[in-house]
């Protein structure tokens, strides 16, 4: 699957899990799992409960998540 095929999400994180991920609330109020993307790591963007961020999520699983965007304020 291409990154292209990608459904994206906005939500809310919730709170920080162990290994750099985080759990996040769409906006349907469903709870997925979500890591960083490569870039946002790279340049250590760091991500608190309470962000706004975008969530890249596979078609064929909607329960975890890549985190590719953290909205400012």
């Amino acid at each position: 699957m291409a990154k292209e095929d990608a459904v994206e999400v906005e939500g809310v994180v919730v709170k920080a899990l162990s290994n750099a991920q985080f759990s996040v609330v769409v906006k349907n109020n469903h709870h997925i799992t979500a890591y960083p993307a490569g870039k946002m790591r790279r340049f250590f963007i760091k991500i608190i409960p309470g962000d706004t961020v975008t969530v890249a999520m596979s078609p064929y699983d909607l329960t975890k998540g890549r985190i590719i965007f953290r909205h400012k304020k």
